[in-house]
């Protein structure tokens, strides 16, 4: 209310200028007294150069891995799992001081490795950050022709455990499909035997893959240990053979690939 009336009192006060019925126009600051002024203020971004992630040469940290293993502590964890302590070596087996926990080496087709699974002592299964899934082939793998899928390395033990040098472990149930393909095109592989576990997702991983397979001209078996039985490496400890194990594999029917063409898509189907 004041201000207004002071407003209203200088309006009445004469000045150099007038403003028609309005009154007298009076300076209200003079010269020496600037209104502020307001600076413009320039936000720029700017980027922040971040540190470069760690690379992880994985072919060396297995190698140290496997050096880290005492004999005495693989054989405990290859009577654990019911299998050999050779089996595991052969897998590269080792014990990462970091992580404490098992290492398992996951390689590609042309055998370079390309991460780590780790086994914790509770069970628990994990994988190096950094790494991409591979197969878990065995140092002295070697095919005739032949070729022995299984799911995980533990289950590939136990196979070569039971006297099969050319078998491989898939990274899971569905996964390594394309290192499978990529190798069975260097090795010139004919002859496919899947051991698929008895649970659900096991058959429908063995399916897809023998879908794949099937349509790059290999053949095909699918296996499945006995009724009540997991696995590969459940199969061996119920006492299984080489000998009850080969004869599955070549009692099991033979897949072959019924191709068709719409719109550039092929399926296949089951022929026993």
């Amino acid at each position: 209310m004041t201000t207004r009336l002071r407003r209203q009192s200088a309006q009445r006060i004469e000045s150099p200028r007038r403003i028609g019925e309005a009154g007298w126009l009076h300076r209200l600051r003079d010269s020496a007294t600037a209104w502020p002024r307001w600076e413009r203020t320039i936000r720029r971004a700017v980027r922040m150069i971040q540190p470069e992630a760690t690379v992880i040469d994985f072919g060396a940290f297995a190698q140290q891995c496997r050096a880290d293993a005492t004999p005495k502590a693989l054989g405990q964890l290859a009577e654990s799992l019911g299998v050999s302590r050779e089996s595991l070596d052969r897998l590269a087996v080792g014990w990462s001081v970091q992580d404490r926990a098992w290492s398992f080496p996951m390689s590609n087709a042309a055998g370079d490795v390309t991460g780590i699974r780790l086994r914790l002592p509770s069970g628990r299964k994990l994988s190096v950050k950094g790494g991409r899934e591979g197969l878990f082939i065995p140092s002295d793998f070697t095919t005739e022709g032949r070729l022995l899928i299984c799911e995980g390395p533990t289950d590939a033990a136990a196979l070569l455990d039971l006297g099969f040098p050319d078998v491989i472990g898939r990274p899971s149930c569905s996964g390594g499909v394309q290192h499978v393909c990529d190798l069975i095109r260097r090795l010139h592989v004919t002859n496919v035997f899947i051991v698929a576990d008895a649970d659900a997702p096991g058959q429908r991983g063995a399916e897809s893959l023998a879908g794949r397979l099937l349509i790059r001209g290999a053949m095909v078996r699918i296996i499945t240990p006995p009724a009540g039985i997991k696995d590969a490496r459940q199969w061996k400890g119920s006492g299984a053979s080489g000998v009850d194990v080969s004869y599955a594999f070549y009692s099991a029917p033979m897949y072959q690939a019924t191709i068709t063409t719409k719109k550039g898509r092929k399926t296949w189907a089951r022929r026993s």
